[in-house]
């Protein structure tokens, strides 16, 4: 089939929304918010408020507004800041914890050791990805290392750990042979070593769509996380029947900031944006219907 749609000017598209049923009663408004959002990202948020048409083209369901679409968006450009906020400060937190393991334990640069991984070709990977990171590094401390001294090659694990990014230290962490390595780095987030992983490789999914700016809220995940049998009450917070939206990224997220950071009110934030927010409905976002009142979200 070939593709034939023309391009519309922004007086264009605002005719076509009016012409299949969406109100847009400010003019001015919904020009600015076409040119500066456009009319393709602000569609995934109006799909909410669609209806099949019998001509084959989609019309809106009856009061369905510009301004529905733009409030949706706001609300899902406010919950990508939040985990991306929350995001940054489990990285950070990861890499100290990976970082201060091995080098107390094997040296500053003991986390070269081949030796120390499971899979030879994915040390391999790993190994030369961070080469790249380091090469890219205009990092005083990277440039520093590498003007004054040349053995070894390479920074101290903890250089290399501010300059990595969190899907490489997802992929060094789940590479290490001993199981013992794993559960050490683990053990201060209370989680299976497993689990642990598995939540760094989602997280950084995740935040590669946020930083593309991309859709959370109602979106289908294709990268998901293995759901954890304890602890008992970050078992009971899931959502088991619905894996692959974002609810139980939040529930992973909430609980490893209260580790991380306690004081940072994350949850709150989370909770009176999803309240306040009356078009966002959470059961699209995979929240369960009972999950006001679980202990998890009481804050």
């Amino acid at each position: 089939m070939k593709f034939e749609k023309p391009s519309l000017s922004i007086a264009d598209q605002i005719a076509l929304l009016e012409r299949r049923g969406m109100a847009v009663p400010d003019i001015a408004a919904a020009e600015h918010y076409l040119r500066h959002i456009s009319y393709y990202r602000l569609r995934a948020y109006w799909l909410p408020f669609e209806r099949p048409a019998n001509d084959g083209d989609h019309g809106f369901q009856a009061g369905a507004s510009l301004s529905q679409a733009v409030r949706l968006y706001m609300f899902d450009r406010e919950l990508r800041l939040l985990v991306m906020d929350a995001i940054e400060r489990i990285e950070v937190s990861l890499r100290g914890g990976w970082a201060h393991h091995l080098a107390t334990k094997y040296g500053p640069h003991g986390y070269l050791d081949p030796a120390l991984y499971d899979r030879p070709d994915r040390y391999a990977r790993a190994y030369n990805g961070l080469l790249e990171e380091i090469d890219r590094s205009k990092d005083t401390f990277i440039v520093h290392y590498r003007t004054k001294y040349n053995d070894p090659e390479q920074p101290p694990i903890w250089m290399t750990a501010e300059v990595m990014s969190l899907g490489q230290l997802s992929k060094w962490m789940g590479n290490l042979k001993h199981r013992q390595d794993r559960r050490s780095i683990a053990r201060a987030y209370g989680v299976d070593e497993k689990i642990l992983v598995s939540i760094a490789h989602h997280l950084t999914y995740i935040r590669n769509i946020c930083a593309h700016h991309g859709r959370l809220w109602n979106k289908q995940f294709t990268v998901t996380m293995t759901v954890p049998y304890a602890p008992h009450g970050l078992r009971l917070a899931m959502n088991t029947n619905s894996t692959r939206k974002i609810y139980n990224t939040l529930v992973a997220i909430g609980y490893l900031l209260d580790i991380v950071a306690p004081e940072s009110g994350w949850k709150k934030r989370l909770v009176d944006l999803v309240v306040g927010c009356d078009l966002a409905s959470p059961l699209a976002m995979g929240f369960p219907e009972n999950w006001h009142i679980m202990d998890f979200w009481q804050v």
